[in-house]
């Protein structure tokens, strides 16, 4: 069967784990701690050669070192907002692994401020930590992917906040709805060079920055999925994405909310019921 541009695309080896990484040289940016903290774990345990980055060095390097000894890594530290600095690294990747295989745009961050007190420099904080940081890292990685029809795997970790309003982050969700958009886009725009473009959208997943409420106290656990969810749940669901497992999926989202999209205004309640607009 063709793959619609007049080349043959070989069917899945039966004999191959599709869900190995072996030989794939993936870009994880802030992965320092927390989620991509998690997905440069498992995407070394399934085989790939990882390039991490992150701002903040010390922990950067603990990772590393947790990675043990005779794992092929390459890390830098620098703040993905800054353009030069990003394509630097990815072209350093390329130079020593001789190519990119995969790339999940993990580094993000917000704050909460009423939109009407937002100030302009916090407004551009906001959208180039989380939108146009994103959208240069994959300009800069395209020229190295593979041109052999292989092609490669981008995986934008987006939000829930994305699919829904978010008073008091107004700005961060309206730029995670935009990475998400952008991403159906690509997955059209790059089809013909194999690249698929997809998103992982989290929710009431504790990391570092969202462990405690206001009152210090640990979260809830009000998911329909009545557990608490760790940051290897959104790893393994980028690593399907980056492995031959979705080699047929490009363009959508995987939630990874416990179902709290789909619960919509709908709150489960201790006794496991659910009613709607009470929490």
């Amino acid at each position: 069967m063709g793959n619609g541009y007049g080349s043959a695309v070989a069917p899945p080896d039966a004999n191959q784990d599709p869900f190995r990484l072996h030989g794939r040289v993936i870009v994880v940016t802030g992965a320092a701690q927390g989620i991509g903290e998690a997905i440069a774990i498992d995407l070394v345990a399934a085989g790939a050669t990882v390039a991490l980055c992150d701002r903040n060095s010390g922990p950067l390097a603990a990772v590393v070192d947790g990675l043990g000894q005779g794992v092929d890594v390459m890390a830098d530290v620098f703040d993905v907002r800054d353009v030069d600095a990003s394509r630097l690294f990815i072209e350093a990747v390329s130079a020593r692994f001789g190519r990119v295989d995969g790339l999940v745009n993990n580094a993000a961050g917000g704050f909460h401020a009423a939109f009407v007190d937002l100030s302009a420099k916090g407004e551009a904080a906001l959208i180039a930590e989380n939108y146009t940081s994103a959208s240069r890292l994959i300009q800069t990685m395209l020229p190295h992917v593979a041109t052999d029809g292989t092609g490669g795997s981008i995986v934008n970790i987006t939000s829930i906040e994305a699919h829904r309003g978010a008073p008091g982050y107004a700005t961060y969700a309206a730029m995670k709805a935009a990475l998400t958009n952008l991403s159906m886009s690509l997955a059209l725009e790059l089809a013909p060079r194999m690249v698929r473009v997809n998103c992982v959208a989290p929710d009431m997943i504790p990391t570092p920055g969202i462990e405690l409420d206001a009152v210090d106290a640990p979260l809830p656990v009000s998911t329909p999925l009545a557990f608490r969810a760790s940051p290897r749940d959104v790893a393994l669901a980028t690593r399907f994405l980056l492995s031959d497992a979705s080699r047929f999926i490009t363009g959508t989202t995987i939630h990874v909310d416990g179902g709290n999209l789909a619960a919509g205004g709908w709150h489960r309640q201790p006794d496991g019921t659910y009613r709607p607009g009470l929490a």
